[in-house]
């Protein structure tokens, strides 16, 4: 599952959301020195991580499993529905629209099976 999310400046979205979070007006996620986001609420810790890439006018989002591990379909629906949630209430100004797809796609890196 990927997030996509149309921008006229992809760089300052990305740029707001973790201001953001380093501000501590976002409690639930954090970013590693890689730049890849990831959910700090207990339940929901570093099962998975989204990596940021600014392409095509868009900042877009791929998921991204703990080593040697597999991510179920509810972790991709908890990654993506609260990210999308959290950019809204936070950066709304900074894009257009934001979408997510049903299954991997692009540089998604998810077991099948």
């Amino acid at each position: 599952m990927a997030l996509y999310f149309k921008t006229a400046n992809p760089n300052k979205l990305l740029s707001e959301f973790r201001k953001a979070i380093d501000a501590e007006k976002i409690l639930t996620w954090s970013y590693d020195s890689d730049g890849d986001f990831t959910h700090t609420v207990d339940q929901w810790k570093h099962k998975a991580w989204l990596r940021p890439k600014i392409q095509n006018g868009r900042l877009e989002l791929f998921i991204i499993p703990p080593k040697n591990s597999n991510i179920s379909s509810l972790v991709y629906a908890i990654y993506h529905g609260r990210f999308i949630e959290s950019i809204l209430v936070h950066c709304d100004k900074y894009f257009e629209s934001g979408t997510a797809t049903a299954f991997p796609e692009g540089s998604d890196n998810v077991s099948q099976g």
